[in-house]
């Protein structure tokens, strides 16, 4: 991999984290005039909008279990997501948020172990648990 290759590489995480980190503090911001399924709404539509402007174009329809697949990943793996994030941050600190969201890969690798066949806490698990 080149050097340049690996420097864009760092900068696009860094500034993914920027702008997910501003998140928790934007939102909480919000909820000063804003309910958190408001909040959830507007983030939707500003996200639709960016992606018609991205991607004009339909994907054509496959089959219905496609839709059904996409439309279970939107609800659980977004919507929900967002809507309890936006809920936490009525009741405490968006630092203490954001903490808990961050400890969030480490509880699926413990809980991916003991629930799943073949999944393994291997020591790079812990040695990277142990740098943060």
């Amino acid at each position: 991999m080149s050097i340049q290759r690996e420097t864009s590489g760092h900068i696009a995480a860094i500034v993914t984290i920027l702008i997910w980190g501003t998140t928790f503090i934007s939102t909480k911001v919000l909820l000063a005039d804003f309910t958190p399924m408001e909040i959830l709404f507007y983030r939707f539509l500003m996200g639709f909008i960016a992606l018609i402007l991205v991607r004009p174009k339909i994907i054509p329809f496959k089959n219905w279990r496609q839709e059904l697949l996409f439309a279970g990943a939107g609800l659980f793996g977004v919507t929900l997501y967002f809507l309890l994030e936006n809920i936490a941050l009525t009741y405490t600190y968006a630092s203490n948020v954001g903490m808990i969201v961050s400890v969030i890969p480490m509880i699926t690798a413990v809980l991916a172990h003991f629930l799943l066949e073949g999944e393994k806490l291997r020591l790079t698990f812990f040695i990277g648990f142990g740098q943060h």
